[in-house]
């Protein structure tokens, strides 16, 4: 199987991004940024946030068609099966938990897909970057260059990333898992970030060692996708004891 084949895409996935590439600006995902910072919008348990994405399929992935609760658990099951430790596990489990965004009325556009940095130019190195063209911030001059509105190695902490489940989920579970954990959730579509030199230039010294940490969570995201679900009811014990080291029962979302 060929993964992240954007080439030989459905239509579907182009019409994801020309949506997103166009509506993602440094305005709207700041705003939203704020607006979801501040978790008021439901307290559950993290399998139950699970159980609610049991019908989401992601728009914007090439690879699979399953549901989102199923793709996390063969995600997690791989890391568990190459005997990693057990807060790897979870971060397997819970790292797209963010997209529980579309089931609070958001558009997949503003939740699932690449992300990328806001405030700066949009390298090619970005999925479908020609969609760009209608994005208002690519005609605001003060964006238009490699590093646009930030600093030299000013380090990803200070920019502001393209909004979605990355960040969302970032925000959900920053009290509760790992520094390493924490760089896999935040980081793990940021594809041109953590797969090529397109942003080096705003990169500080501690990026490269959380971006370490992404490149190993996203061979298991990636790889471990196939057609062959997971059996979810034989999986829950496992999971709700370990989601239960590191979560209390309730969480603010």
């Amino acid at each position: 199987m060929a993964y992240r084949d954007y080439a030989n895409a459905e239509a579907g996935v182009r019409d994801f991004y020309r949506q997103n590439h166009a509506c993602q600006t440094l305005d709207f995902a700041r705003a939203k940024r704020a607006q979801y910072g501040a978790l008021d919008n439901a307290r559950m348990g993290i399998w139950a946030a699970c159980e609610m994405l049991d019908t989401l399929v992601d728009e914007s992935d090439p690879d699979t068609r399953l549901s989102q609760i199923e793709h996390c658990l063969q995600t997690a099951e791989g890391i568990r099966q190459d005997g990693h430790p057990d807060w790897f596990v979870l971060t397997g489990l819970v790292h797209d938990l963010g997209k529980i965004l579309c089931l609070f009325g958001e558009p997949q556009w503003a939740v699932t897909g690449d992300t990328f940095v806001l405030g700066c130019a949009f390298p090619d190195a970005i999925v479908y970057p020609e969609y760009f063209a209608t994005n208002p911030d690519a005609a605001n001059p003060e964006f238009n260059t490699p590093l646009g509105i930030y600093a030299p190695g000013c380090g990803l902490d200070n920019v502001t990333l393209s909004w979605g489940h990355d960040e969302y989920m970032y925000l959900v579970a920053k009290d509760y898992l790992p520094e390493p954990a924490l760089a896999m959730i935040r980081y793990h579509s940021f594809y041109p970030g953590h797969s090529t030199p397109a942003y080096d230039g705003l990169k500080g010294p501690e990026d490269q060692a959380r971006l370490e940490w992404v490149r190993r969570f996203n061979r298991y995201d990636l790889y471990t996708k196939h057609d062959v679900a997971p059996d979810i009811a034989a999986l829950r014990p496992y999971y709700e004891d370990l989601i239960a080291r590191y979560f209390p029962p309730e969480i603010a979302w």
